[in-house]
């Protein structure tokens, strides 16, 4: 029974979030993992015409239940029954901005607007919060002025059948989005199914309190309609959040995370230097900046870049555009330094028992690095750069990981200049394995970096 229940209300195996259909199991930017938002609907729903057709639905039938309780307020005076019509038309609302959206988007970009018009979903999403608060103020103020000044409370029966309605609608929104949700594969669609459900039982608490006025506590109505308006204010914290953070360009960080696992499934990408996404109306776009082989030619360069825009929209459905830049490795996007070097050093490919990556100089905030990035290693790999200067003496760098990124092991401080020198790349798995690699570098003019290997 109870395992039932819990199914009823999206805490079983039934109510699990929908995956991405990739074999390696992992949650991507599509529906999974979206909660419900009033006043805001998921990006997930809007990129897809059976999504909002089924958002549209849930707007009639809530909208039809709204009507119908609103009729009983007017004649009977229930704050309880008038607080829960307010947030049945909130929920009923969430639609509205998606229908201008989803509309004004379809216009091209012009002149003046170079983007489209996908911003006016945020400006409905505001509107709409700024509504809810009223109506919630409205409610509230209803309820503490019935609790100072009681009065009399008509037609019981008919309140009572107006939360019954109320609960109807909201089960029935709830089935039906819960349905579709599951035959379209939305995760975020099913969620909205599930807490409509929830949403149900303050439908239930109007007749509840309808059945405390009749047993003789006259004042159980308006503490159930200030009760609900609570629930109602917790509603609009939870859209104004989310409506600011959006047209604040605010996005989960997951996405982030979706774009560079995205990277990972596309060979030829050496590192994601850089990702940025944000959100305009319901579509995602992205930049994306990452690091190649500067041996590769325009041809094989272009053909990464179009291999990881294909993985973007595969991992990321509500994806409208992504733009990809190719930096060339060993610097970081605004980064500058202290010496002046404001071009990335041609970095070398490492390859050993040991390890296999690049060693590199880059430019960072704090100034220039060694820095030795590895795509294969042994466990607890050791690394330092021994660097021969004039009169014997030997400039010691060791490399040593990042905490965020194992993978990347970065010097401390900069190499001194002048950045002409001989050295050795001293690598070990601290324990009986060693290994030195010689190399020279040569500093031409316009500080370009050429690096040269050979094993010793």
């Amino acid at each position: 029974m109870l395992k039932q229940i819990k199914e009823w209300f999206g805490f079983g195996g039934q109510g699990q979030p929908v995956r991405h259909g990739h074999e390696h199991g992992h949650s991507h930017g599509g529906a999974a993992g979206h909660g419900h938002t009033h006043g805001v609907i998921d990006p997930s729903l809007s990129s897809s015409e059976r999504g909002v057709w089924a958002i549209k639905w849930s707007f009639v039938i809530l909208a039809i239940t709204s009507v119908l309780q609103f009729g009983v307020v007017l004649t009977s005076g229930s704050v309880a029954l008038l607080a829960d019509t307010i947030h049945n038309i909130g929920d009923a609302t969430t639609a509205i901005p998606l229908w201008v959206a989803f509309v004004l988007v379809r216009r091209k970009p012009t002149a003046r607007f170079n983007y489209g018009l996908g911003r006016v979903e945020d400006m409905a999403g505001i509107l709409i919060v700024l509504i809810i608060l009223f109506s919630a103020l409205v409610a509230g103020y209803e309820a503490i002025d019935r609790l100072v000044h009681p009065q009399p409370i008509t037609q019981l029966a008919a309140v009572a059948i107006a939360g019954v309605i109320g609960f109807i609608g909201n089960e029935a929104v709830a089935v039906f989005r819960i349905r579709v949700g599951k035959a379209m594969n939305s995760a975020a669609l099913i969620a909205d199914g599930y807490h409509a459900r929830t949403d149900g039982f303050t439908s239930l608490a109007v007749v509840l309190g309808a059945a405390g006025v009749w047993a003789g506590f006259p004042l159980a109505d308006p503490i159930i309609g200030l009760l609900i308006t609570l629930a109602i204010f917790g509603i609009v914290w939870q859209s104004a959040k989310a409506v600011i953070t959006r047209s604040l360009d605010g996005v989960d960080p997951g996405i982030g995370e979706d774009i560079r696992h995205a990277a990972e499934h596309v060979p030829g990408i050496q590192k994601v230097v850089d990702v940025k996404a944000r959100w305009l109306g319901h579509r995602l776009h992205t930049d994306v900046s990452i690091a190649v082989d500067d041996a590769l030619s325009v041809a094989d360069a272009a053909a990464i870049v179009a291999a990881l825009k294909k993985e973007l929209h595969e991992h990321l459905p509500a994806l409208s555009t992504a733009t990809v830049q190719i930096e060339r490795p060993g610097i970081a996007p605004g980064s500058g330094s202290s010496h002046g070097h404001h071009h990335a050093p041609a970095p070398f490919r490492v390859s050993s028992a040991l390890a296999t990556g690049l060693l590199e100089i880059i430019d960072t905030p704090e100034g220039e690095r060694m820095r030795l990035t590895v795509s294969r290693h042994v466990e607890s790999l050791a690394a330092t750069v021994a660097i021969r200067r004039p009169g014997g003496a030997i400039e010691t760098l060791p490399l040593i990981p990042k905490r965020d990124d194992h993978h990347e092991l970065v010097s401390s401080i900069a190499p001194a200049e002048p950045h002409e020198f001989d050295a050795e790349l001293e690598l070990s798995d601290n324990k009986d394995r060693k290994e030195s690699l010689a190399f020279q570098m040569k500093e031409p003019a316009g500080h370009h970096h050429e690096v040269t290997f050979q094993r010793s």
